[in-house]
């Protein structure tokens, strides 16, 4: 396995490679996000064990988009089994996957309790359980705060799992080696990641406005939601298809091609 150092234009690519690879398999990738997030909200309901649960499954579902990404990047169709693929692979990386979940869930729930000593917990009631939130509580100096500490801890977590599900299930790494090496992937690869991030934020930014244009210009209010639902799931479903792509490019079996700008062992 080896680590790829990529230019910062490759952050616009993998957005190209992610709508491409959506729009030839629409409706299977925006199915397959569905299902994927039906069956986290209907775990997360079970009572107390059922976020920690939800928490732990979510790196094998992240695999699991990436696995039907891979599928639909070859030409075929990807169905719904894929979904599962992190849990298919033999029984050593089956517990590796496990142990991944646990981490992830132990790592955000952390996150949301160091924001908790801010406001008191508000903002993650709000996160996790789907409080009520109104502007009074929104406005509110603390909860900012929450929601802010609360993001800025999240981003190195993300970091610490965007490749590892894909390295465990891959490439065979064990949970706390794949969590090492997704962050100096992306650390390495800090201005295409960036890049990245910044046009998908674009993205999301630019269709929600496209759609409250829409709404405005029919003049009924109501439609808002039955506009925005449907696209907001579209988009969510190609930004987890181009997670695949940014994988890919950071990490080369060791007989593949050089990679343009020199690679770094990580073996």
């Amino acid at each position: 396995m080896k680590l790829q150092i990529v230019p910062a234009r490759q952050g616009i690519v993998w957005f190209q490679q992610g709508v491409r690879t959506f729009i030839k398999q629409p409706l299977a990738f925006t199915g397959l996000f569905f299902m994927f997030m039906a069956a986290v909200s209907l775990i997360s309901l079970v009572p107390v064990i059922g976020l920690p649960i939800a928490l732990a499954l979510l790196p094998a579902a992240t695999l699991g988009l990436m696995a039907a990404t891979e599928i639909a990047d070859r030409g075929q169709f990807p169905m719904p089994q894929v979904l599962i693929a992190g849990f298919r692979a033999g029984r050593a990386r089956l517990q590796s996957m496990l142990v991944l979940g646990g981490l992830y869930a132990a790592g955000f729930i952390l996150v949301m309790g160091i924001s908790a000593t801010i406001d008191g917990g508000q903002f993650a009631k709000v996160y996790l359980l789907g409080g009520e939130i109104t502007p009074e509580v929104v406005l509110q100096g603390d909860f900012q705060s929450a929601a802010l500490v609360a993001m800025l801890l999240y981003i190195p977590l993300s970091l610490l799992f965007w490749h590892a599900p894909a390295l465990v299930h891959w490439h065979g790494v064990t949970p706390i080696k794949s969590l090492f090496f997704s962050g100096v992937a992306c650390l390495r690869n800090f201005w295409a990641f960036t890049v990245y991030g910044m046009v998908w934020m674009g993205a999301f930014l630019g269709t929600a406005t496209v759609a409250a244009m829409v709404v405005t210009a029919l003049g009924n209010l109501e439609l808002i939601n039955a506009i925005l639902f449907p696209v907001g799931l579209a988009m969510a479903a190609m930004f987890f298809t181009s997670f695949y792509f940014t994988y890919r490019d950071c990490f080369e079996a060791p007989d593949s091609a050089a990679p343009p700008n020199g690679s770094v062992n990580a073996e």
